[in-house]
């Protein structure tokens, strides 16, 4: 079997290979997917694609003309691809799931510590032989209330390093999860109650239609005065506009993200010569209680490992005929 790697980035390409172990020929393509680089896919059974890549029916119904059969997300989030069209069409799809949670949950209390003790800044300073600590003031963690909107696996370690810390740690999700109730002290409640009652909160939740802009101007408007929002999740899930607003009146302490509503074009490429054009975002990073990094929480030695293995197998289940457990849609073919 041939596999295309759409979106290939060079500090993958090794780990992807080394997977492989020579099993399937590998193609990698540095273009992202949509339905002009599709035809790429031409002579390939399977192809990988990421999170930035357009997977919606249209682009579905030109692989699946050109004889694709699967594809395989190197990445958990799947809200760019269209499981059901995929599915009506016959084309089998699997994500990356739990490739490394903890990659992910440890970015975000790194984005927290860097903007909540202006890292940023002192080091700027320091550059400039500046040694003044007058704007440097930051709060203590021990002793906040951090709420963490949504508990799954990289929600559930934050609750677990949050209260290390010796936070009040309080919650939000569809389903509690008794054994961090009992564990960690952890309290769910509503959304609204968790924003009135949260010094810090935590986005960690899956980009869907009922968390499109779940975090808007009505949510920011009854936060606590100097809110510290964290959100590794999707940038979709705050809708931007209202945050920098929300930001400018001072409603919000900060913003620390990973990152951003209108991704695509943007990240995964060095724009430092051609700038970039997208007004809302040169905004948002001008602001100077905002840290935002370039989607980079998943780039850790050990989620690349793993992210390249699972890739691997879910190919190495369809070629072998079995059942793959990270296949979505298709709840009879998982094992």
């Amino acid at each position: 079997m041939k596999l295309l790697v759409y979106s290939a980035k060079e500090f993958e390409i090794e780990t992807l290979n080394n997977a492989n172990k020579e099993k399937y020929k590998l193609t990698f393509v540095t273009q992202a997917l949509d339905s002009t680089t599709a035809v790429l896919a031409a002579g390939y059974e399977a192809i990988s694609i990421f999170s930035g890549d357009d997977a919606s029916l249209v682009v579905l119904e030109i692989l699946k003309d050109l004889g694709v059969k699967f594809i395989t997300l190197r990445s958990a989030g799947y809200n760019n691809v269209s499981i059901k069209s995929a599915k009506r069409i016959g084309l089998r799809i699997a994500n990356a799931p739990d490739y490394s949670p903890h990659a992910i949950a440890e970015h975000a209390i790194c984005l927290l510590l860097a903007l909540n003790r202006k890292l940023i800044q002192a080091n700027e300073q320091v550059r400039q032989y500046n040694f003044l600590l007058d704007d440097l003031v930051g709060h203590n963690l021990n002793g906040k209330t951090v709420g963490i909107v949504g508990t799954g696996k990289i929600g559930s370690i934050l609750v677990q390093l949050f209260h290390a810390f010796g936070c009040r740690v309080i919650a939000n999700d569809l389903k509690n999860n008794p054994y961090l109730e009992s564990q960690y002290d952890l309290e769910y409640m509503d959304l609204e109650n968790l924003c009135k009652q949260a010094d810090i909160i935590s986005i960690n939740v899956p980009l869907t239609y009922e968390t499109h802009h779940l975090f808007k101007k009505s949510l920011f408007d009854i936060m606590k005065p100097k809110v510290l929002l964290v959100n590794t999740a999707r940038g979709a899930v705050v809708k931007t506009i209202d945050l920098i607003k929300a930001i400018k009146t001072k409603s919000l302490s900060g913003y620390a993200t990973d990152v951003y509503e209108t991704e695509k074009g943007v990240f995964f490429r060095d724009n430092s010569k051609k700038g970039i054009k997208d007004e809302q975002l040169k905004e948002l990073i001008s602001l100077p209680n905002v840290l935002l990094t370039p989607h980079q929480a998943f780039v850790t030695k050990e989620a690349l490992k793993k992210i390249a293995e699972t890739t691997i197998y879910n190919i190495d289940c369809w070629y072998e005929g079995k059942g793959c457990r990270n296949e979505l849609g298709y709840e009879t073919f998982v094992s």
